[in-house]
């Protein structure tokens, strides 16, 4: 079976609403943990506006102080062409991210909400953005609410393709199709995924009903290799945009990728420090997290196969 390809997310979407700001020295920590760990993708930080995300103010000095891991893609995102200025003065001074993401929603009411913006007004954001990038980074673009809306309910299929393709020719290959709000289900992520053409998928995924394990493995047989998550299950919604109870949750990497390398799916991730990266992830935030088998363990079996 083919082997799969994991973002970690706990540095920048996990920590995203955490109320309390994760110092620096910290989260350095966590993203040279995740890289070492065997991640080949992992979120280091936001550019975003400091006086509306206060937990990513330290985006350039986090950069500045990493010590990098050959071939992990260290990606930061990107809400303005502003934001894509500062990733460039950071390559520039040789410490910045190799991978940006862009960000459009699928629903009008979603890009109002969450982007402040209409969805023409983004869409011409991320053109600007990816003049602007030069080809320099590897860029991702993330369709969110892709599978449904909450505040317009359903979302058509050939809308979310369309956005998936105006992507690919402005020269973004990997695209991220959203699971915001946990309504996806088996049936509905192979129907997406079949309409999406070209490029490189990628798959985002939110637990909030328990479905996102089961749709991670649909979105396998329908040929995803690409996944994100995050470890404890941290992460999902905005700080200022919060809907399913404000609990939208990720999917859990440490039952991912339990649940991938029973099926004999490589991740590439080191099973033995596993465990312990979940455990420090917990210790950074001071709680339990929602990661089943940091609890229980990893499947005994794996042992032996």
């Amino acid at each position: 079976m083919d082997a799969v390809t994991l973002c970690e997310c706990f540095a920048r979407d996990g920590l995203q609403h955490e109320p309390a700001f994760i110092p620096t020295p910290a989260k350095r920590q966590l993203v040279e943990r995740f890289a070492a760990l065997g991640f080949k993708r992992v979120e280091a930080t936001s550019y975003s506006n400091p006086k509306v995300v206060p937990q990513f103010a330290d985006a350039t000095p986090l950069l500045k102080s990493l010590e990098r891991k050959s071939g992990v893609h260290y990606k930061a995102t990107c809400a303005n062409l502003r934001a894509v200025e500062r990733a460039l003065a950071d390559l520039d001074a040789g410490f910045g991210a190799n991978e940006i993401s862009l960000l459009v929603s699928a629903t009008e009411a979603h890009s109002q909400k969450n982007l402040n913006r209409s969805r023409a007004e983004q869409w011409q954001n991320i053109e600007e953005m990816a003049r602007a990038a030069k080809g320099r980074f590897r860029l991702v673009g993330t369709v969110s609410v892709a599978f449904g809306c909450p505040f317009e309910g359903k979302v058509d299929p050939a809308s979310v393709a369309d956005d998936a393709q105006r992507f690919h020719s402005l020269g973004v290959e990997h695209v991220a199709l959203g699971d915001t709000i946990g309504t996806a289900t088996p049936a509905a992520v192979k129907a997406m995924f079949a309409r999406v053409k070209g490029g490189t998928p990628i798959a985002h995924f939110h637990d909030t009903r328990g479905t996102g394990l089961v749709n991670y493995v649909a979105a396998y047989d329908a040929g995803v290799r690409y996944f994100d998550s995050s470890f404890g299950g941290v992460g999902g919604h905005p700080a200022k945009v919060k809907y399913g109870g404000g609990h939208t949750g990720n999917v859990s990497t440490e039952d991912l990728v339990n649940l991938f390398e029973s099926m004999g799916i490589a991740t590439g991730i080191d099973l033995d420090a596993l465990l312990a990266t979940a455990e420090f992830c917990e210790q950074v935030l001071g709680r339990e997290l929602y990661g089943r088998v940091t609890r229980s363990g990893l499947n005994p079996l794996l042992k032996t196969r």
